[in-house]
């Protein structure tokens, strides 16, 4: 049973990856706006572009993984077919 509501939590296409990037973007751009109006300036800025980097970061490892399963996911079925 475990299993099976762990299944809903794992990440299989790259389209459910681009869902969630697109979402982590939302949130960091909110996070990133919030911290501009508190600390106004230089300093506000550089907040939110660490903000935004930290979604290019994860979204480049999200999709690094996705590829990365679905490739050994493939080599498997190749495997277990021949």
């Amino acid at each position: 049973m475990i299993r099976k509501i762990g299944r809903l939590f794992t990440i299989k296409t790259k389209v459910e990856a681009y869902l969630i990037i697109y979402a982590l973007a939302l949130g960091a751009v909110e996070r990133g706006s919030a911290y501009h109006d508190q600390i106004p300036g230089f300093g506000g800025w550089l907040l939110f572009l660490a903000c935004t980097c930290a979604v290019f970061l994860a979204g480049a490892k999200i999709l690094d993984c996705v590829e990365r399963e679905q490739a050994e996911r493939a080599a498997l079925e190749a495997e277990t077919n021949s």
